[in-house]
């Protein structure tokens, strides 16, 4: 019999780091650039703030629970099935959805060492055992998450590309992947940056999905489409995947306005276009500058960068960190990533970008 007083959590919860979001603050700085949380420095698209404005009029009715209009306008521009796609409360749901759906008390799921946080944490929360496999040079090793694979796997969840580093493999190393795992292995396909890669060996997962019973692919309005505060994610999926994950998911998980603002949104090609020229220059520039102040920059298809610190002379992440707080820039700390010593960076505004740089080459020669 139990001899506690109060109710307490089920076993594991209490394991759980719980999730800390980029900082947002500079105490003491005149103006503050936050470039933590790789928000697009484009915002929105004007379309969809004009959905927005028009929906307001209806708050006191409920969405539509199936997400109908955003489903159809997803589907529409990449040419998918509706039936297919699943709307959520940002791509973080779908993640727990799967884990909630998938994995029991016992099972494990497989996921990289720099792989996204919530990973861990829905695992946990499902009563399963997160299974961290290493990653080689900071990209996904297929042959590491195949040997990882037990009798007791249930999900491998794949980042690709990946935050914080910004890597990705190519299409034929996840099709690999996908292939060697059990069929009753589910493949989750995290493709939040997908947008912004332009590579030619690089497919997001729309197509394994196509041709496969245990992938699916999740996305997100948060990065490219710049709506992280209406919290909109979307998954392509088998339809036995999206059956039942529509069984345990919130009977109106999406917001009126976010199905609004997501189906214009996501029609606006111009400003998708926008968005990626801007990063693809702005990127390629940081990359550059940071490497001529002797950085290391990971090498990034995302449209944020990870910077690597000196271990010793007073230079380090934290000594960064600090000095760039001072100036108001405000960027990442990637510890709980395995990254004890970077920083990621956003790509930010043209002002932004000269403006971090600039401070990091005081910091380096102070």
């Amino acid at each position: 019999m139990s001899t506690s007083v109060r109710p307490e959590p089920k076993p594991g919860v209490m394991d759980i780091a719980a999730y800390v979001p980029g900082r947002e603050s500079a105490p003491g700085a005149t103006k503050v650039w936050k470039l933590s949380s790789n928000e697009s420095p484009l915002g929105p698209s004007p379309a969809a703030v004009e959905a927005i404005s028009k929906a307001m009029g209806h708050l006191e009715l409920y969405p539509d629970g199936s997400a109908t209009k955003l489903r159809n306008a997803i589907a529409e521009t990449h040419g998918l099935n509706p039936a297919n796609i699943l709307c959520s409360n940002g791509s973080d749901e779908l993640l727990g959805l799967l884990a909630q759906t998938y994995i029991k008390p016992g099972d494990e799921a497989i996921f990289t060492e720099h792989g996204f946080l919530v990973y861990r944490i829905q695992t946990l929360a499902a009563g399963g055992t997160p299974v961290v496999v290493k990653e080689d040079k900071e990209r996904a090793d297929v042959e590491a998450i195949l040997a990882a694979v037990t009798e007791k796997t249930r999900i491998v969840f794949l980042a690709n590309p990946n935050n914080p580093t910004g890597t990705y493999i190519p299409v034929d190393e996840v099709r690999r992947l996908q292939a060697g795992l059990p069929k009753t292995v589910l493949l989750v396909l995290d493709a939040a940056y997908a947008e912004y890669v332009r590579r030619n060996d690089y497919e997001s997962g729309i197509e394994l999905v196509s041709s496969s019973e245990n992938v699916v692919m999740t996305r997100t309005f948060s990065k490219i489409h710049g709506m992280a505060a209406l919290r909109i994610g979307w998954m392509y999926a088998p339809a036995h995947v999206v059956d039942a994950v529509n069984r345990v998911r919130g009977p109106f998980n999406v917001n009126a306005l976010a199905i609004e603002a997501g189906a214009a949104a996501i029609r606006d090609k111009a400003h998708v276009e926008r968005a990626v020229a801007h990063n693809e220059t702005w990127s390629a520039w940081l990359a550059e500058e940071l490497g001529k102040l002797g950085l290391r920059v990971t090498p990034s298809v995302g449209n944020f960068l990870l910077i690597h610190f000196p271990e010793n002379g007073g230079k380090s992440a934290a000594d960064a960190d600090a000095f760039l707080g001072t100036r108001g820039y405000v960027l990442r700390r990637v510890v709980p990533y395995g990254f004890p010593n970077a920083l990621r960076l956003t790509v930010g505004p043209e002002e932004a970008n000269r403006g971090v740089v600039a401070a990091l080459k005081e910091f380096m020669e102070s």
